[in-house]
């Protein structure tokens, strides 16, 4: 599988290649991208292993795949963008511009509560369906009308799904577009949430590990035993929040109804090198004003997660380091960014001027030991 690897990196990252060669070689990737940007320039750019295992299509550099909640980060990047050439604040009141959501206990919720995940409105109370989900003005007006879990600003508990409509309204309102649209004409237009035609075909197809190989051991978890037992509890319960907010709509993300539906919160497609690009030029300064950046990935909340239950710590739509965003000691400081399902991540970091993405399509979860991406971060440190 190693002699499956392309691609290219300079001489003093060396030791990502061989991170990346060595998860292949040990099966625990099947196809997947890695990208890092330093101070601007492309040092790593890999990729190899097979898009499809029914079909034996090798991963190309140009091969797209689901990025799941890595998706969130892109989003919150619209909003604050369009909230900044709006003139908007981002403090300001839902209501002031969603009159009809200021209902049902959620009279207080602000623009920053929609993206910091402390709204109160982690799952839909109904079930919704993927063609419903392609609607994003229906799914908007379904929330509008929910009552809110908790006081809104007073807890944090991770959106899952509902991100994406609530931070995508306000793009719809105050932009005129998807979050899709706006995407691909501002920020990257290798970004596809909603993609069609050559990418859509192009795209990964996603595969799971075998069984064995996804359970929550006590040994290979890196959180306490104690936090994934309350975790597997809640997942086994249909009415828990984290089974309602990570499972409605359902949908499998292999079939064309999900991916061109758009979904803002987890529907990304796109490349290794795309996703590391957009965060290039997001430190950069060329997507947002730096004093917007700076705000937006501060800290606003960390602590126990509503609904995940465990440590999760985040901004404006970013997420820092946390148990629920693992990263090697030299990044927890300063990283910003995304992780997504299956073992896809995203990070920017100005200090160090860092831009990195790993985007694979064999699921694999980092409760169940999963450390590709961090072995694959660590190494980029360890070479600055």
């Amino acid at each position: 599988m190693v002699d499956q690897i392309s691609g290219r990196v300079d001489s003093a990252f060396r030791a990502v290649r061989d991170s990346f060669e060595a998860s292949f070689a040990d099966g625990q990737n099947l196809g997947a991208g890695v990208a890092v940007y330093v101070s601007g320039r492309l040092v790593v750019d890999l990729w190899g292993g097979t898009a499809d295992a029914t079909t034996g299509r090798a991963w190309e550099r140009e091969t797209p795949c689901v990025t799941f909640s890595c998706t969130k980060a892109v989003t919150a990047t619209a909003a604050l963008r369009v909230a900044a050439d709006a003139g908007v604040s981002i403090d300001a009141p839902v209501a002031s511009w969603w009159p009809e959501y200021a209902c049902a206990g959620k009279e207080s919720t602000t623009t920053a509560d929609l993206l910091a995940h402390t709204a109160g409105l982690p799952a839909f109370d109904r079930p919704i369906s993927p063609s419903e989900a392609a609607d994003p003005e229906l799914m908007a007006s379904i929330l509008a009308t929910q009552t809110a879990v908790w006081e809104p600003g007073t807890r944090h508990g991770y959106h899952a799904l509902t991100f994406g409509w609530l931070a995508g309204e306000f793009v719809r309102r105050h932009a005129g577009s998807t979050v899709g649209e706006y995407t691909r004409r501002h920020l990257n237009a290798d970004l596809h949430i909603g993609p069609a035609g050559p990418v859509l075909e192009q795209t990964a197809r996603l595969a799971s590990p075998p069984a064995v190989e996804a359970k929550w051991t006590g040994d290979s978890s890196p959180i306490d035993s104690e936090t994934v037992t309350r975790m597997a509890r809640a997942y086994a319960d249909p009415n828990s929040l984290i089974t309602r907010s990570t499972t409605n709509p359902r949908g499998s993300y292999n079939k064309p109804e999900v991916l061109t539906g758009g979904w803002p919160a987890s529907g990304l497609v796109t490349t290794a090198g795309a996703l590391a690009s957009f965060y290039r030029d997001l430190i950069a300064g060329a997507l947002l004003p730096r004093y917007i950046l700076d705000d937006a990935i501060s800290e606003r909340v960390r602590g126990r997660d509503e609904v995940l239950l465990l440590e999760s710590a985040y901004g404006l739509g970013y997420a820092r380091a946390s148990q629920n965003m693992p990263l090697p000691p030299a990044a927890r400081e300063t990283a910003f960014g995304h992780p997504g399902a299956g073992g896809s991540i995203a990070i920017g970091d100005i200090d160090h001027q860092v831009a990195f993405a790993f985007v694979p399509n064999l699921r694999r979860d980092w409760l169940s030991g999963d450390r590709r991406a961090c072995q694959l971060i660590e190494a980029v440190y360890a070479a600055l």
